[in-house]
């Protein structure tokens, strides 16, 4: 017998775990699915500062707390990779590499993975100076010179957090002003230990066979090319999103974001999605927690108009 449940929730990040606050308090059966640890990226966060009731908290530490209350009111966790979603009309068939699962609705919350820069030496180097969580990896670089590529918040926030171990720390942005929060901007500005280099683009990970020792560059202003030393290249230039088990629902964009309305339902009945895999402007932990919370009660009506 398939076990089924009212609501599965695949993805067990802030948005996914308020999703199963909000189902679970209004006592239907809910399970989230996961790959990985609940708490998804802020796992890979060192200090979360705009998260509201916390002046600063620890990203695993705000998982945990989160965690604790979404399972409060019985919902299940469990570990699974879903490989995809049977729309059957008032149920789905959720399928995992666990088994498969019967839901009335389905929370899609599956967020989005760290794009690559497509260069040379990048996946030749992963694992041995080529990062893209320096919330994991900053310690192996204490007292060295690194690389971080991008401009954008988690660029910056990163660059922050790596200057507390190494000795160096360079960014490279390929425009000629960064696109962080100006707060998080200051703060690097001010930081000795970091250098910016501006208009630029990594076009090659070098290293000697074992590990990383450095970038080769070029301006794209002016084609000059260039080498900067670095033990570690840590690289956050945006997010693809992970909807690929989904694509024969016809629910993405033509770049793979999951489309949805202000009630968080996508085109399919009875299928929701939240947080970093829907198209949208601003991805955050409050606007995931947001987003999970409006899917939480919509699957709860959802549900309801099922009986």
């Amino acid at each position: 017998m398939m076990e089924k449940y009212d609501v599965i929730i695949i993805g067990a990040g802030p948005g996914g775990m308020t999703s199963a606050l909000y189902a679970s308090r209004a006592n239907l059966s809910v399970m989230m699915i996961d790959r990985g640890i609940y708490g998804g990226q802020m796992n890979n966060t060192a200090e979360i500062e705009n998260y509201p009731g916390f002046k600063s908290i620890l990203g695993p530490d705000l998982a945990k707390e989160m965690y604790e209350s979404s399972t409060n009111f019985g919902a299940k966790y469990e570990y699974g990779t879903v490989e995809s979603i049977e729309d059957k009309g008032d149920s789905k068939i959720v399928n995992t590499d666990q088994g498969s699962y019967e839901a009335g609705a389905v929370i899609i919350g599956t967020g989005s993975q760290y794009r690559k820069l497509g260069v040379p030496g990048e996946d030749e180097y992963g694992g041995r100076g080529v990062s893209y969580c320096a919330v994991c990896d900053g310690a192996f670089f204490k007292n060295r010179e690194v690389v971080v590529v991008g401009g954008g918040d988690s660029a910056i926030s990163e660059a922050l957090y790596l200057a507390g171990l190494a000795s160096k720390v360079t960014v490279i942005h390929r425009r000629d002003q960064l696109r962080a929060q100006k707060v998080i901007q200051d703060r690097a500005f001010a930081n000795d230990k970091i250098e910016f280099v501006w208009d630029t683009n990594v076009t090659e990970v070098v290293g000697d066979n074992m590990k990383v020792t450095g970038v080769k560059t070029i301006n794209n202003k002016t084609n000059e090319e260039g080498e900067i030393a670095a033990s570690g290249v840590f690289i956050y230039v945006g997010n693809n999103p992970m909807t690929e088990p989904f694509s024969n629902l016809n629910i993405t964009d033509e770049k793979g974001w999951i489309k949805t309305n202000e009630r968080m339902e996508t085109s399919v009945k009875g299928i929701f999605a939240i947080g970093d895999v829907r198209e949208k402007e601003l991805r955050q932990v409050t606007t995931a927690v947001g987003d999970g919370g409006i899917a939480g009660q919509n699957a709860f009506e959802y549900v309801s108009s099922l009986h």
